[in-house]
């Protein structure tokens, strides 16, 4: 089988396509990323440019002490994130567990939420250590349960060992259990790839694979969506795009906290992608505090003066 006629899947294949990529000038990237960074974007624009990044953001809860009533709060307010001002979009997706996501999908089409997916965390995360039975089993429950999105990670011990068809064979795997009725983001975890090339090999390696995202991190491990990185995967989906006329999103996810991360965030991706990926179809951040402060921020345009925390939920 041939892979969009660059990778037939095989390992020696896979690794003589990736290793005639171009390295990562590392200087270069951070150069950049720290230049973009600087960038401003006009008074004019703000409102635009949060109203935005509020449309990509994955609204998440992962922890262990996840309950019931927690999700459902979650899911209301990334329908309705302040309901005093119905001019403020929706967000792109609430994220949570599997075992939960059949409560948020229940709870969101019964406020009118039913344009909100709900991405689940897959594939044994955020290890990633599991059995291929187990992973697709993982997927299939998440589905079933109402997940129009899969986030899965990826065994970034086979990856780091050069076992590049390991990785690409689940990849596929989970690609086909999703089939048409879920997107797939594929997460590196960054963080434990360590350079700049390995991000770029991951990222080809994925959407070879058939990824429709690819993710950053699972919020778990730090560094995670840091610019660089972020620069990295974009340029990435540019330059697939070019050879392949098919468009993959990016998800950064962890470490963007406030409105101004998130701003440099949409810079950077018209800056490097382009503007087609301004779009939650092809952009999103997984973040949880970030919606609060993007709320805040736009309150202060409104009011004149930055609100008390205490005027939004608490996540």
């Amino acid at each position: 089988m041939s892979f969009y006629g660059i990778v037939d899947g095989s390992e020696g294949s896979l690794k003589n396509f990736l290793s005639q990529l171009p390295g990562v000038d590392q200087v270069g990237a951070e150069a950049r990323a720290a230049m973009l960074a600087t960038r401003s974007i006009k008074t004019t624009s703000k409102r635009w440019a949060i109203d935005t990044a509020i449309s990509m953001v994955d609204l998440t809860t992962l922890e262990g002490a996840d309950t019931p009533g927690k999700v459902r709060a979650l899911c209301t307010k990334a329908v309705r994130p302040d309901p005093t001002d119905l001019t403020i979009p929706s967000v792109g997706a609430v994220c949570v567990y599997n075992d939960m996501v059949s409560i948020a999908r229940t709870h969101l089409d019964a406020i009118g939420g039913k344009h909100v997916p709900v991405a689940a965390v897959s594939t044994a995360f955020p290890s990633g250590r599991a059995s291929m039975e187990v992973k697709i089993q993982d997927t299939q429950d998440a589905i079933d349960a109402g997940a129009a999105e899969i986030d899965m990670v990826i065994d970034r011990g086979a990856f780091l060992s050069g076992k590049f068809g390991l990785v690409f064979d689940e990849i596929v795997k989970i690609r086909e259990v999703c089939g048409d009725r879920a997107h797939l983001k594929v997460i590196f975890e960054t963080g434990e790839l360590v350079t700049y090339d390995n991000v770029r090999k991951a990222s080809y390696l994925a959407m070879l694979a058939g990824a429709d995202f690819i993710k950053t991190s699972t919020g778990k491990v730090a560094p995670a969506a840091t610019p660089p990185v972020v620069l990295v995967m974009l340029e990435a989906v540019r330059d697939f795009y070019a050879m392949t006329n098919r468009r993959i999103g990016v998800k950064p996810a962890g470490g963007i906290r406030n409105t101004k991360d998130a701003i440099k965030q949409l810079v950077l991706v018209n800056e490097t992608a382009g503007p087609e990926w301004l779009t939650p179809e092809f952009f999103r951040i997984g973040a949880s505090a970030l919606l609060n402060d993007l709320l805040m921020q736009r309150m202060k345009m409104d009011d004149g003066y930055y609100a008390s925390p205490n005027y939004v939920t608490i996540d």
